[in-house]
Order: structure tokens, then C-alpha cells, then sequence
């Protein structure tokens, strides 16, 4: 019997085997609050310590930067609203393609007295330098570029605009929960060149849902968004979910242990990917730029990419019309249309984001139900003109 092959690990992961047998013990009989003064306590508090070394580690940052969270959107608005009720309103820059956990409290900031500037991408959905060079001009005190798109997979030059906006002293954040297993992240480095937070999440590289991580300077100055008993050095209180933050440690430990395999197998599973799709005729985006090894989007024009991925769906195949987070929304994708993409592509649109476990066999099934299921709404199409 065929299995159903998945395609959409930009959305989510599987939970490694590894990081479910870390954290059984504490889902049973280690019940302690990491608060708490007692045996079972400390137990807890150790395996949170430990847990924010090894996430410190792989991202080459100190455990004292670590503050976990429950997700990346809760990271991502800490650090904007935290960080925002420091200071007097001013211009808040955001790239033209943040996920809406970026853009989102971006809007609720211009709301309440911020002037919000997008920065504008090219047809490859690359951060224009031109356009970015104007919003320095500004002035900003906040700016946020994610270090790779959850839709594209394109990869921003992050240091090197970072670099450039040194000089006006705004606190630059960059969510890289995308890139987490899939690319080298060195939070040392990217701190030198002017960044000065970065979101991470578990779950988007075989880790549980429900931890995550803002990996901040500790010279900025956040106002905690959930007060309470002053956990996480005071900018996030709450009782901390340690078997999610142990599984979160040994999933990063894990990419990083697994990065140069696993990516040049994605990578040539893409390429192969791809090939099938330039033959079928799809116009594939952000083809110029450099991208997660794992990342395709595509399309078919006058295709709609919901009644794509429904009837692959029902092949056996699960893709994505675009961010996981904002599929209800049935407008066409905000990244393309930041890209220029002509609207009847745009919402034709398809992810494919790979994993370690899929096959070229899967990619050639995969192609092979895109080309009957095209084939089927390409006649369809026709009937109805």
C-alpha cells in the first residue's frame, strides 16, 4: 500500500526518536518545577541548564543570551514590542517578506505611534540594497530581516546589513527559525557584524512544538511582554515546559551533529525536484538567489495552488500553498507579491520543503501525480475558457 509522502517540513517536523526518549522521563515520573527548591526541582532546573548550553552551543552564543519561549512568533514579538517600550516611538523597519509573526506586531506598533517602513525585495526576493540604503536614512531603532524565508527559502544577506545600519544604533533582529538544521547559524558572528537578537523553534528541526528561543545581546533592553515570577532572567515569566526545552536541546545538538549530510541530501533531492518541474513547465521562484537547500516554490499559471495541494493531497502528498501559519488566508501570498510575481502565479503557488527521510524515489512518485493532476486541472481550465 502506497504511504503518504511528506513534503512539508518548513511547516513542521517529525519528532526525532532521540529527542522523544530525552524527554519521556520527564513527561513520567520527573515532575518537578524548575522554580521549585526541592530534589525533584533542581532535577528540572538542571535539565533546562543543560538544555539552554546545548542550544547556546550549536548557535555559538552564551547560555545567558538564551531566553526560551513557547514558539518563534512568541519569540519574534518579544523582541518587537519588548524592545519597542524602551524607547520613544521612532521608524521600525521590517523586509517586505517577514513571516506575519514579524509583520503582524509590526502593524499593532505603527498603531500605537511607530512609523513602519517595509524594505523592499527584488524578483528574487532578495532585500534591495538601494531601498534599504534609503530606510537607513531614517534612522531606524528597530529593524528585522529573517535569515531565511519560510516560504522561498531565500537566504538574506543578514551580516551584511546588519553591517550597514551599525551606524544609525538601531537593535537589528533576524528570525532564523527556517534556517535552524538546515544551515550553519553562528550567533558570535552575526552578533560582531551588528545583529543584535535571533529567533530559533524546536520544532522546525525534529524538536517539539511549544519551545523555542529568543538569542538576544544582553546590552538590549526588553521590556518582558508576560510578567509574572520573573523567569528567563526576568523576560518571560511563566513556568518553563522542560520536557519541550530538553527536547529542544538535543534536537539542536542533533542538526548540527547531521548539517552537512542531511543538506547535501536535500539539496540533491531539490535539484532533482526541480528538473521534474522544468519539465513539466512550471515557473519556479526565486530561482537567482541562494535558498535552503530543502526550498522549492513553484507554480503552474492559471493553476489555483489550494486546489493543487488538495488534490495532491488526496494522491498522497502533502505540500503546502505557502506559510503554514496564514493558510487560512485566501489571498495570494504577501511574499510574492513583494516579489512582483503576476497574480495568476502567485496564486498558483506550491512549497515543497524536504527532509532527511524523503527519496528520490518520493520525488519521482511526486512528479509523477504533478504531472496527471496538472494534466487533469489544465483540461478542466480549458473547458471552462
Amino acid at each position: 500500500m502506497f504511504q503518504p509522502v511528506y513534503l512539508d517540513h518548513n511547516a513542521t517536523t517529525r519528532l526525532d526518536p532521540a529527542v522523544l526518549a530525552a524527554m519521556m522521563p520527564l513527561l513520567e515520573g520527573q515532575c518537578g518545577n524548575a522554580s521549585s527548591r526541592h530534589d525533584y526541582g533542581r532535577r528540572a532546573r538542571l535539565a533546562v541548564d543543560e538544555a539552554r548550553q546545548r542550544v547556546a552551543a550549536v548557535v555559538n552564543a552564551h547560555p545567558t543570551e538564551v531566553i526560551f519561549t513557547s514558539g518563534g512568533s512568541e519569540a519574534n514579538n518579544l523582541f518587537l514590542k519588548g524592545a519597542a517600550a524602551t524607547m520613544k516611538p521612532g521608524t521600525l523597519a521590517v523586509s517586505a517578506v517577514e513571516h506575519p509573526c514579524v509583520i503582524k506586531p509590526a502593524e499593532q506598533l505603527a498603531r500605537q505611534g511607530w512609523v513602519l517602513r517595509e524594505i523592499a525585495v527584488d524578483g528574487d526576493g532578495r532585500v534591495r540594497a538601494d531601498d534599504f540604503a534609503e530606510v537607513l536614512l531614517t534612522r531606524p531603532r528597530l529593524l528585522s530581516v529573517m535569515l531565511a524565508n519560510n516560504e522561498t527559502g531565500v537566504i538574506q544577506d543578514v551580516p551584511a546589513l546588519a553591517s550597514a545600519a551599525r551606524s544609525t544604533g538601531a537593535w537589528f533582529h533576524s528570525d532564523a527559525v527556517q534556517a535552524l538544521g538546515k544551515r550553519a547559524i553562528d550567533f558570535r558572528s552575526l552578533n560582531a557584524a551588528g545583529v543584535h537578537a535571533l529567533t530559533l523553534s524546536a520544532h522546525k528541526a525534529h524538536g517539539p512544538k511549544g519551545a523555542a528561543a529568543l538569542i538576544i545581546d544582553k546590552r538590549v533592553e526588553v521590556q518582558p511582554q508576560i510578567a509574572g515570577g520573573g523567569h528567563e532572567r526576568g523576560l518571560r515569566s511563566g513556568t518553563e515546559n522542560v520536557p519541550a526545552i530538553v527536547g529542544f536541546g538535543i534536537a539542536a545538538e542533533l542538526a548540527a551533529q547531521r548539517l552537512a549530510e542531511s543538506s547535501a541530501r536535500v539539496q540533491a533531492l531539490r535539484q532533482r525536484l526541480e528538473a521534474g518541474l522544468n519539465e513539466l513547465g512550471a515557473m519556479i521562484f526565486a530561482v537567482n538567489a541562494e535558498k535552503l537547500p530543502n526550498t522549492t516554490y513553484f507554480a503552474f499559471a492559471n493553476i489555483d495552488g489550494e486546489t493543487l495541494v488538495g488534490k495532491l493531497d488526496r494522491e498522497g502528498f502533502a505540500v503546502a500553498s505557502g506559510s503554514a501559519c496564514s493558510s487560512a488566508n485566501p489571498e495570494p501570498s504577501h511574499v510574492l507579491r513583494a516579489m512582483g510575481v503576476a497574480p495568476e502565479f502567485a496564486r498558483g503557488a506550491v512549497r515543497v520543503s524536504l527532509g532527511g527521510d524523503n527519496t528520490e524515489t518520493e520525488i519521482d512518485q511526486f512528479i509523477h501525480a504533478l504531472r496527471a493532476t496538472v494534466g487533469r486541472l489544465q483540461g478542466l481550465t480549458a473547458i471552462a475558457v
